[in-house]
């Protein structure tokens, strides 16, 4: 069975009954069997999976098939699924099994997409290599000897290796978009508050948005159509109204658009060659269509990285505070009192570098800091998003690197947590300012590894950042 160029294709043959739900089902199960030792999926929901194709394909012959129909969507293990398992990667919530699902998830439920699995993440969405999970590092399919990219490592293989059609995964400093780009796929993060978090395991509130792999921008398109919009379990959650992103790429536009590039990040030393020769390319083919595109200085850039860090490690200080062995999921054997459960159990159930968010916060929230760090970290994050913004009043969008560099080999920045973090130099942009950001591929390097590049727009302007995608993805 090859791939579909998009679900309005796969749709087709279901609704024509050349093809069942139920073969696209048994289709991707056969290659996760194949590619398991990828290390994908925690959990694959083989009988359920089946089931619900039984039941898509009826609801398809009545005439009653909701606009996902057959397509199988991929869950990362943050993401909260009715009765089944949820861990975020991590011992400390072993044998936890979800009270109930996440709107986000819901929605897709309701409009016949079928869930067919968890996948592997960092644990607690911490980390930018997918090798901090408590059950092990996710492959790269094109050389399992580099990283998958992270947080959100299981769910952009499991598109880039025809795993399942949609993955749905969580951003917070560039956790859909770096691994999108290390993995060749598109990785949407939208604007913060489009979609509900409500289901969500929380690492950073004020940053976490539930973002969508795909390997075409329709099926991307469609899935955040579906799951974006009010709800009333999130009061963080935007009450605009949720345009038709699907058919906006139907109807590109004949105007030319305005494009900026952050100078500083195409002429950094620590960005790797052939992806600064792919995005001035793309550069060059904007101008011969008719777009303008300006190089911008940006001097806020070096205080996004440090901001993000500090504000998103308080945040995880907090959130992470629930998990203390008393309500649920991995408890200490070796506890005495009620100090040394909460001790024991937090140093078993979570790994070194959840531990080492968790210091980090706790320091920049202490008394003797707080105003020196948090406070001063939430300033700089109000400079840079009044600057991102201003930028948009000139230009359409910007552009930049989705990465540093193509995949890195596995353990190659284990044991240096700065160079790991630098990871995400050019992805947490996005997430300070709130803003709708998207990695689309870029070509390749000398090793064939995918290079993505980065289109950031204002506010709830995913609808052009869906047309400008297409349009950067047509450029020759």
């Amino acid at each position: 069975m090859n791939r579909y160029a998009n679900l309005k294709d796969l749709q087709h043959n279901l609704f024509n009954g050349s093809l069942t739900c139920l073969d696209r089902v048994n289709y991707y199960l056969t290659n996760i069997e194949k590619k398991k030792h990828l290390n994908v999926f925690l959990t694959v929901y083989e009988k359920e999976a089946r089931e619900r194709a039984v039941l898509v394909d009826n609801k398809i012959k009545d005439g009653t098939a909701g606009k996902l129909a057959g397509l199988v969507v991929g869950l990362k293990d943050v993401l909260s699924y009715k009765d089944h398992p949820l861990q975020a990667s991590s011992k400390i919530l072993n044998g936890f099994v979800s009270q109930f699902t996440g709107t986000a998830v819901q929605r897709l439920i309701d409009e016949d997409a079928i869930i067919i699995g968890r996948q592997n993440c960092d644990e607690f969405a911490m980390g930018s290599s997918n090798e901090n999970s408590a059950f092990g590092p996710v492959l790269n399919d094109i050389d399992n000897s580099r990283v998958a990219g992270g947080s959100s490592g299981g769910s952009a293989v499991a598109v880039m290796a025809d795993l399942c059609d949609v993955s749905i995964g969580s951003d917070t400093g560039g956790s859909v978009r770096q691994p999108a780009a290390f993995c060749g796929v598109i990785g949407l993060k939208p604007t913060y508050s489009r979609i509900s978090r409500h289901g969500l395991i929380a690492y950073g509130s004020s940053f976490d948005c539930i973002g969508i792999f795909s390997n075409n921008l329709y099926n991307a398109a469609l899935s955040l159509e579906i799951m974006a919009g009010k709800d009333e379990y999130d009061s963080t959650v935007s009450t605009q109204p949720v345009p038709s992103y699907s058919n906006t790429l139907n109807t590109l536009p004949d105007k030319k658009f305005r494009v900026a590039y952050m100078r500083d990040t195409l002429e950094s030393e620590a960005l790797q060659p052939e992806i600064k020769e792919s995005i001035y390319k793309k550069i060059d083919l904007l101008k011969s269509a008719g777009h303008s595109v300006d190089a911008i200085d940006f001097p806020l850039n070096e205080y996004v990285l440090p901001t993000y860090y500090i504000l998103a490690t308080a945040e995880a200080s907090s959130n992470l505070s629930r998990y203390d062995g008393v309500r649920y999921g991995h408890r200490s054997a070796s506890s005495l009192d009620l100090n040394s459960l909460y001790k024991k159990t937090r140093s078993e159930g979570f790994g070194k570098e959840v531990q080492r968010r968790i210091m980090l916060g706790t320091f920049v929230l202490s008394a003797s800091y707080y105003d020196a760090y948090y406070t001063k970290a939430q300033k700089v994050r109000r400079l840079i998003r009044d600057s991102i913004k201003a930028i948009f009043s000139n230009h359409d969008f910007i552009i930049l690197p989705t990465t540093p560099t193509t995949a890195f080999k596995l353990g190659e920045h284990t044991n240096n947590p700065i160079e790991m973090y630098l990871a995400d130099l050019y992805s947490v942009q996005a997430n300070v300012a709130g803003v709708p950001g998207i990695s689309v591929p870029c070509g390749q390097d000398a090793k064939e590894l995918p290079i993505g590049i980065q289109i950031i727009a204002d506010d709830f302007e995913e609808s052009k950042l869906f047309q400008f995608s297409e349009i950067i993805q047509n450029l020759s």
